[in-house]
């Protein structure tokens, strides 16, 4: 277990990227000592330098160059808003711990992926195109109760997927890197891709998964069968998505696309059977909260000289 060992006497310096962030750590205890610093503005300096803390600002922050990173001798830990950490895996330097908001992002984004699940198997996005052009037209679509749902990801969202489906009397499958109880192997993939109605991911991007959804998985999967990305865009081959979108053998929805932002002119936006959001899984009024209350927590360890949580290991 790894702790961030600080003398008792020692003040706690957080870099934050916001003041409510700030606000919250600082009420932790008179020994927490918040600086709000964007690394886009250049390196910390003053009582900032001082930081063992950094808590990077959400939505796709880069890390910094090694000159920022210079500026900080004693930082030890870098706690991350979100529970995606490939950006920042490997790329800190040596004796600094990664941690993630593992929990923070969950509810919002599993309700994303059940909501956009249901909605494109009963043609919600039709029916809002045709009520747009005022037209009424009757169709029948396909149903959640009872499909073959493979949810590839068995973490805190992919289980947290699984007990909303529960209600929708799903034939549920977890898929992860290695089998164990209840959950499948990812190379038992070509087995069970042909008898899925939909496939959700929630994988996080390590080099075994990106581009892991390529031709051959999606030739894997039965006409009609829904793909729904909750991971990264990276995880899906673009190009073998569209091709079987255009041809209107498979449907998908996604919360996440690759490139993105996904540019003006891109054959996504008209691709047929495509429910597509701006990567607004997580998007909820309790997330930042939630985050907060992430960081609060490690903070309070760090002081208490427990050993830090959801500290990230191999991507």
């Amino acid at each position: 277990m790894t702790t961030l060992e600080l003398p008792a006497d020692e003040a706690l310096h957080v870099l934050v990227p916001s003041r409510a962030l700030g606000a919250a750590v600082e009420a932790l205890s008179p020994r927490v000592r918040a600086h709000r610093v964007d690394p886009a503005e250049g390196a910390p300096a003053g009582d900032a330098a001082l930081a063992q803390v950094w808590v990077p600002r959400s939505g796709g922050a880069p890390v910094p160059d090694d000159e920022f990173f210079a500026a900080l001798p004693g930082l030890r830990l870098v706690q991350l808003l979100t529970a995606g950490a490939e950006k920042f895996a490997g790329r800190l330097p040596a004796g600094v711990v990664l941690c993630n908001a593992r929990g923070a992002h969950t509810p919002s984004t599993a309700e994303w992926a059940v909501a956009a699940t249901l909605a494109a198997q009963r043609g919600l996005p039709f029916f809002v195109r045709e009520q747009d052009a005022g037209r009424w037209s009757f169709s029948t679509h396909r149903s959640l109760v009872g499909a073959r749902v493979l949810v590839v990801g068995a973490g805190d969202i992919g289980r947290a997927i699984g007990r909303m489906l529960a209600g929708f009397d799903v034939e549920l499958t977890y898929v992860a890197r290695t089998a164990r109880d209840g959950v499948r192997a990812i190379s038992e993939l070509p087995d069970l891709l042909p008898q899925a109605d939909v496939v959700i991911l929630i994988v996080p991007v390590t080099p075994a998964t990106t581009g892991m959804v390529d031709v051959e998985f999606l030739a894997a999967m039965p006409d009609g069968a829904l793909l729904v990305n909750a991971a990264r865009g990276v995880v899906v081959d673009t190009d073998a998505l569209v091709a079987e979108l255009t041809t209107g053998r498979l449907r998908a929805a996604l919360d996440v696309t690759d490139p993105e932002p996904l540019p003006a002119g891109h054959p996504l936006w008209s691709a047929p059977g495509l429910l597509l959001t701006p990567h607004v899984g997580g998007a909820v009024p309790q997330t930042d909260a939630r985050a907060t209350a992430a960081v609060t927590e490690q903070l309070r360890r760090v002081l208490a000289g427990q050993p830090l949580i959801n500290v990230v290991g191999e991507y």
